[in-house]
């Protein structure tokens, strides 16, 4: 059923204005945050791409309220990070999020995705197996807890199965 006070949501290219926003959902989800300046240097970097999540609404606030962002190598990538502001949790935005990432990689022809989640985060590795994503390793002393210690991470990997090119019959005869 619609609910008519939700606002729908969009998915777009986070922009520069956005980095200090993001600033503040990395700070509110990791005990290590992203600054901006660092959010404006990685995304400067060739193959790096940051989604966002706003309100589609026109009368709603277009500030973002999650954000993904994939770096690519060519026919790999990862998913450096993903946060959702803790307010809009349990909404669906991790999964649009990821979704769209992964048809934009997709669409790179990338074909395998990997990422390092905390076991802990029951959320994350829920979305992340229902997407597809297999576990493959574990790196040991991976994450920072903002206390001078530091946890594992599960490393996962998603197989994005592209299609092979096959040269069709006639190119096939030219050739030989």
């Amino acid at each position: 059923m619609l609910n008519l006070w939700s606002t729908p949501r969009v998915v777009d290219q986070a922009k520069p204005r956005d980095y200090e926003v993001l600033e503040d959902i990395h700070g509110a989800s990791f005990p290590v945050a992203w600054s901006a300046d660092e959010q404006a240097a990685l995304n400067d970097t060739p193959g790096v791409t940051t989604f966002v999540v706003r309100r589609g609404s026109a009368t709603a606030s277009r500030r973002p309220i999650g954000f993904i962002t994939v770096r690519q190598a060519a026919d790999e990538a990862e998913v450096l990070t993903m946060a959702v502001h803790p307010k809009q949790r349990k909404g669906g935005l991790g999964r649009m999020l990821l979704n769209a990432a992964l048809r934009h990689l997709y669409a790179e022809r990338v074909g395998a995705v990997f990422l390092e989640v905390d076991p802990a985060n029951e959320a994350a590795l829920a979305l992340y197996k229902k997407a597809g994503f297999q576990t493959v390793g574990e790196r040991p002393d991976y994450y920072a807890n903002g206390q001078n210690e530091r946890r594992s991470a599960l490393t996962l990997r998603l197989d994005m199965d592209q299609p092979t090119l096959r040269p069709s019959a006639t190119i096939a005869r030219m050739v030989s």
